[in-house]
């Protein structure tokens, strides 16, 4: 599902234009990203979190030059579900079928 498929369906089941959908579903990223750039994890009860997780200090190896590479500390956004959210997924059979048909057409 992209963002449109996501506008167009909200649109659909509360009849508020989708100029106005995309505007708040915009200003909802916005402010999630802004957050986290502050440092400031993002809750949203019964959804998940939007959370800073630390890549530690390590060396890298660029390979087209065979050298190491110093790559620093640092933050990287991650997305934690909630429990109520992880409970319903595990609950759903067409999920699981969708799931195991991606992985059919893998093969």
């Amino acid at each position: 599902m992209r963002k449109a498929d996501i506008v167009g369906s909200i649109a659909e089941k509360t009849g508020i234009p989708k100029v106005d959908i995309l505007v708040a579903l915009e200003a909802f990223f916005k402010e999630v990203k802004d957050s986290l750039v502050e440092g400031e994890p993002v809750y949203v009860r019964g959804f998940g979190s939007f959370i800073l997780k630390k890549r530690a200090a390590k060396v890298g190896r660029n390979i087209k030059k065979n050298v190491a590479v110093d790559i620093p500390e640092h933050f990287i956004p991650a997305f934690k579900p909630a429990k109520e959210f992880v409970v319903s997924v595990k609950e759903s059979t067409h999920a699981l079928a969708e799931s195991d048909a991606q992985m059919a057409d893998k093969d």
